[in-house]
């Protein structure tokens, strides 16, 4: 029987699209286990008697915190995104969350000592946008590459804050902590688009890297506002 031409590109096409849907899922996995991993490691802070011992010294050096934190997480994506061997990938991104651990603990500390149940509701907060942004991601298919720009910039004018804010000694504000939770939202968008488009399909490690960081962004400024409401 003759074969129609139309016939063609849909079944050459299938093997892709469950490749595709293969990557998206170990994206997905790799990244609940990460998040499954942060909160193990802060239970284990704080359970042990660690973050009563080293949270309130961080506390007061947020500027060696913050440049060890940069490095961690510059050498953390680099490895994940260019390392060819699998464990090298996994280690980089284990070294990048026990990293964000570290910097998260002051602020948890405080959190959990003097404003009960802010830590909580912020991770109802965060899960919740992130499913909601993930799903808009999901359904409308749109390509949100066009915000890799403005992410970028808009990460380097907030950088900038931050350390005048850590120099100076003045605080940024409400204004401020909303505003980082809108950047990390669009950064959550950026980066869904890319796991459903153009991350490489072996570097499923790095893209997830890449979706913690920012769900661990959109956490950080979510607690800060509940903090700062309760003051």
């Amino acid at each position: 029987m003759q074969s129609h031409g139309y016939a063609q590109p849909a079944r050459y096409a299938q093997p892709a699209v469950e490749s595709r849907a293969r990557f998206i899922a170990r994206t997905y996995n790799t990244l609940f286990l990460a998040i499954l991993a942060f909160t193990a490691i802060e239970i284990a802070f704080f359970m042990s008697g660690v973050a009563d011992l080293v949270a309130p010294m961080l506390g007061r050096n947020w500027l060696i915190v913050l440049g060890g934190f940069m490095v961690a997480s510059w050498l953390g994506s680099r490895v994940a995104h260019t390392a060819q061997s699998p464990v090298a990938q996994y280690a980089a991104l284990g070294g990048f969350v026990f990293a964000e651990a570290i910097i998260f603990m002051p602020m948890l500390w405080i959190a959990n000592n003097y404003v009960p149940g802010a830590i909580q509701s912020a991770a109802l907060v965060t899960l919740v946008g992130f499913g909601g942004l993930t799903a808009i991601a999901f359904w409308t298919r749109k390509d949100f590459s066009f915000l890799g720009g403005l992410l970028r910039w808009g990460g380097i004018v907030a950088l900038v804050l931050i350390v005048a804010s850590l120099i100076f000694g003045f605080q940024l504000g409400v204004f401020f902590s909303v505003a980082m939770v809108a950047f990390a939202g669009a950064a959550i968008l950026y980066d869904t688009s890319n796991v459903l488009r153009h991350f490489p399909e072996d570097r499923h490690v790095g893209a997830a890297l890449e979706l913690f960081s920012s769900v661990a962004l959109m956490f950080w400024y979510v607690l800060r506002i509940f903090m700062a409401s309760r003051d």
